[in-house]
């Protein structure tokens, strides 16, 4: 079982790495190139792309796990069907965020509270960045796809060459043109695009059995199992709103303490992204293999001796825990030389070295949270997932107003924390009976 799971959180962690080196690299072009204005009007503007496209994680997460059991039951057609429809529905959504485009950043940057230069920065930013959303949407659907058809390579060479092409033309156009920081803006538009026509590339060739007489249109159109991807998806979204309290809140709270803290608040959470990213290689692997074990087992097909769905988790668990405990020792050792790497800015750096225990602190615990996500994924359990993001939203917002008049900023990772606890402990509590039931 170890083989299986290696087998699809190995090329899934291989492509996270270059995730985090986006906004790595981005941060520190920013960094080097222009001031703390600029690093808060980057995140500001992600902040935004957060805000709507988290709204839209269902596409990836929901489809992922119902067509992990379609797999695991040999149903080729509704394979395919789930991807029709979810490309469907990412489009129609690309579509609203368009038209609601000069509405949304206005009504958001009128209450995030920021500087005007930040503001002015983050809404140029919002609106190059916007034009690449029916590909950022359909990309989040195919990659669910590819995930629950136990193929981790496929959206790893496809995010491999999207984050590569973001980074490349990103520097390019931020370095040597006159866009200036704008540029990175510029670069992930080009480069989503291009992982959008190469996704579909490898559609046609790759999976061009499960498309061989199936009219791609019928499937849009076709309704069987529509309530069921319905009803899941609207818990994911559900989940997708809290997640925007804790994130997005995160983000707007440290812009109340200057354009400093925000800087170091945005530094740190792409240092705590990095921990997610190597974990979800194995949340991935929870994904495809719990849905592929549920989907066999509903179909009365035989496991391996030893396997099945309890003793892959305990698996996955210790896989996760070695990543948390790994990084838990690099950010002890190493946090200032990776502090360097994102800014040269003094005052920045002097206010890092005050998070320094927060950072140490984290890993371990998001692992967790990360890891039961993907197993509750593969189980297409939307109203647990649906819960815990609750417990753990209510946890955040709880966490900060009881400490934010006496810590600060601190206050912040004290309501990241807990929300990252609440998540563990519900999810940890809600298994035995979910499991029972599969």
């Amino acid at each position: 079982m170890n083989k299986q799971i290696l087998r699809l959180a190995i090329p899934s962690i291989l492509a996270n790495i270059t995730i985090p080196l986006v906004g790595l690299v981005d941060t520190a072009i920013v960094g080097h190139i222009s001031d703390a204005h600029a690093i808060g009007g980057i995140a500001i503007g992600t902040m935004l792309f957060d805000l709507l496209y988290w709204n839209f994680g269902f596409l990836r997460v929901g489809t992922s796990g119902m067509t992990a059991q379609a797999f695991g039951r040999g149903d080729r057609e509704q394979c395919a069907r789930l991807l029709a429809q979810s490309v469907g529905i990412a489009l129609i959504g690309a579509a609203l965020i368009w038209l609601l485009q000069w509405l949304f950043v206005t009504a958001a940057l009128a209450i995030v509270p920021c500087s005007a230069e930040v503001a002015s920065f983050a809404r140029d930013y919002f609106f190059v960045r916007v034009w690449a959303a029916p590909a950022t949407l359909s990309l989040m659907a195919i990659k669910g796809w590819f995930i629950g058809m136990q193929d981790t390579v496929s959206p790893m060479i496809t995010d491999i060459v999207v984050n590569v092409v973001n980074m490349a033309v990103s520097y390019a156009l931020a370095v040597y043109t006159p866009l200036g920081a704008l540029g990175v803006a510029y670069g992930t538009v080009v480069a989503q695009f291009t992982g959008l026509l190469l996704s579909i590339v490898i559609l046609m060739w790759k999976y061009r059995h499960v498309w061989l007489g199936v009219s791609f249109l019928r499937l849009l159109r076709d309704m069987r199992g529509m309530r069921q991807l319905i009803s899941l998806n609207a818990n994911l979204f559900v989940r997708s709103l809290c997640f925007m309290i804790v994130y997005v809140g995160f983000t707007s709270l440290s812009s109340m303490y200057g354009d400093t803290d925000l800087a170091v608040c945005s530094i740190l959470m792409k240092l705590f992204m990095l921990v997610s990213y190597f974990v979800d290689g194995f949340a991935y692997a929870g994904e495809a293999l719990v849905g592929k074990y549920i989907g066999m087992q509903r179909n009365s097909l035989p496991f391996r001796e030893g396997e099945g769905v309890g003793a892959l988790v305990r698996l996955l668990f210790l896989w996760s825990l070695g990543v948390g405990v790994v990084f838990t020792v690099i950010f002890a050792l190493w946090s200032m030389p990776m502090y360097r790497m994102m800014t040269s800015d003094v005052v920045v750096l002097g206010r890092l070295t005050d998070f320094t225990a927060w950072l140490i602190a984290m890993p371990i615990v998001s692992t967790l949270a990360f890891m039961w996500d993907g197993v509750f994924t593969g189980a297409t359990a939307g109203k647990q997932i649906r819960n815990a993001m609750i417990w753990a939203a209510v946890g955040f917002v709880l966490g900060y107003v009881a400490s934010y008049h006496w810590l600060g900023t601190h206050a912040l990772f004290v309501g990241y924390f807990l929300h990252l606890a609440a998540r563990v402990i519900y999810l940890t509590v809600a298994w035995r009976p979910l499991v029972s039931k599969l």
